[in-house]
């Protein structure tokens, strides 16, 4: 009856965009769309529509609700539910060191609780439908199943994206069980703490949890041991930042020769086989030029107050979500995810992070389209390159945030999924072999060049400093008016 409902509404809510429908069509067809020439019609309407539904009218908590709502499993995919157990208090005051460690000033911060955490392990199902439900096995059942049908003894870590308030692992099993088909990888998908609930650090520390808990299985665990040299981490947007802000945490634990107590046993730090990432948000901030040039493109149509004009003239303040439990908080802060004092921390924003806190990285792959994170990806990948790290880096021409993840029948996500694929299965056979170079797919991949990652963007090192240290002023000085107006406030 609950998938009846669905059904019934998004009918409902498609029908309301008819108008908008007809337009795209129309312009598209007689060549006045601002997008012809780099996007064919399928896509142009696939940003519209799901642009339309970017609204501020819900509550966060209501958007939180409709992001995580479970589609069901069913189909080629087996999906094995765990919980991960409580580790010690060890491995979040690990990631509280490393954020000391990377301080730049006097960034501020909530020290999160430690808990378990939720996961699934996700693979591919051979020889069933797309209608087909999954059998009553058990989760140990499922995960044995799963295992039979992985060919590879490398594991995928996976964090979803959601601008670290919305989704969820059940939001990802398609493209993820797509994932474990191509690699023939297991993949374990994890429910990471969302904000504003709960706010940087709280995401960071259920990560290493799960990291931690593949290299070292606690009590009761399914599966056995997996070398770190044999996992890779991955995700898309907000995950994509996720995966690469836990590579940095255990880079600076690493350099400063910390262990971890456990589950009992006091346990190395030990790098990763790789990192791919998907249209990765880098910059918590939203300061490169991209967010703007690329909206066009894109269905993260931010709103106005991200534009340069705005910032010159007006105090920043958040998105006017309509107030509920969850947010605004007490006391306030201008973005759901982090204190603004924080949001340059490298744990935070990747792209903060200098050329020499990635040397010693494993190899990273970036994929991103010509959307509106674009300069953050490319920027991020032009450093990694400069601190040595081997990078695989391509951008689709035209193409939305996370395009292979939401048109997967379409060439493009074809030719996305096959080279983050093969990335993963040649980081975990240690056999990743960077060109030094971006691989530009043009529209409707037509044609295909080569561009050396030093020359990947035209936004020098000196604006990226300058941009991004204006956005976090901006940022700054409007969570402190929210502060000041909520003292007063409190005293009336």
């Amino acid at each position: 009856m609950s998938s009846f409902k669905h059904n019934i509404g998004l009918l409902k809510a498609l029908l309301v965009r008819i108008p908008l429908i007809l337009k795209t069509l129309f312009l598209h067809e007689v060549h006045m769309s601002p997008v012809s020439g780099k996007q064919d019609l399928r896509t142009e309407l696939t940003v519209a529509i799901i642009r339309s539904f970017m609204t501020f009218s819900h509550s966060i908590t209501k958007m939180q609700q409709n992001s995580m709502r479970d589609p069901g499993i069913k189909g080629p995919m087996w999906v094995s539910k765990v919980v991960l157990p409580q580790p010690e208090f060890d491995v979040r005051d690990a990631v509280l060191r490393a954020i000391e460690d990377l301080k730049m000033g006097d960034e501020t911060f909530d020290i999160p609780a430690i808990g378990s955490v939720e996961a699934e392990w996700t693979g591919y199902r051979s020889g069933v439908g797309k209608s087909t439900a999954q059998p009553d096995l058990s989760e140990a059942e499922k995960y044995r199943e799963l295992k039979k049908e992985s060919s590879s003894d490398t594991t995928i870590l996976f964090f979803h994206g959601g601008a670290y308030f919305l989704m969820d692992p059940c939001t990802h099993r398609v493209p993820v069980a797509h994932l474990s088909r191509l690699t023939g990888s297991p993949v374990l998908s994890v429910r990471y703490r969302l904000a504003p609930q709960n706010p940087f650090p709280a995401a960071l520390v259920d990560a290493l949890t799960a990291y931690l808990s593949l290299i070292h299985p606690p009590p009761g665990a399914l599966h056995d041991p997996v070398p770190a040299r044999k996992i890779v981490i991955a995700g898309d947007s907000a995950g994509g930042n996720l995966s690469l802000v836990l590579l940095q945490t255990l880079l600076t634990l690493q350099r400063a020769s910390r262990s971890i107590n456990f589950h009992g046993k006091e346990v190395p730090i030990e790098l990763p086989a790789g990192v791919a990432t998907v249209s990765p948000w880098c910059d918590i901030s939203r300061a490169m030029p991209s967010i703007i040039h690329n909206a066009k493109f894109d269905y993260l149509d931010l709103p106005a107050h991200t534009r340069e004009d705005v910032v010159e003239s007006k105090p920043f303040t958040p998105i006017p979500f309509p107030a509920d439990a969850a947010w605004p908080v007490s006391p306030p802060r201008s973005d759901m995810y982090v204190n603004a004092k924080t949001v340059l921390h490298p744990l935070v924003s990747p792209l903060a992070a200098s050329p020499e806190l990635w040397k010693g990285a494993p190899p990273i792959f970036i994929s991103t389209g010509e959307e509106s994170l674009t300069d953050e990806g490319l920027i991020t990948a032009r450093r990694l390159h400069e601190a040595g790290v081997p990078v695989v880096a391509e951008q689709f021409e035209g193409m939305p945030h996370c395009h292979g993840f939401i048109m997967m029948s379409t060439p493009a996500s074809k030719r996305f999924f096959k080279t983050m694929s093969e990335f993963c299965r040649n980081a975990g056979t240690g056999s990743v072999t960077p060109t030094g170079n971006l691989t530009y797919l043009g529209f409707k991949l037509r044609s295909t060049r080569e561009i050396s990652l030093e020359k990947i963007s035209n936004v020098s090192d000196e604006e990226v400093e300058e941009r991004l240290q204006r956005s976090a002023k901006w940022r700054l000085d409007g969570e402190i008016e929210m502060l000041k107006s909520s003292r007063e406030w409190a005293r009336l």
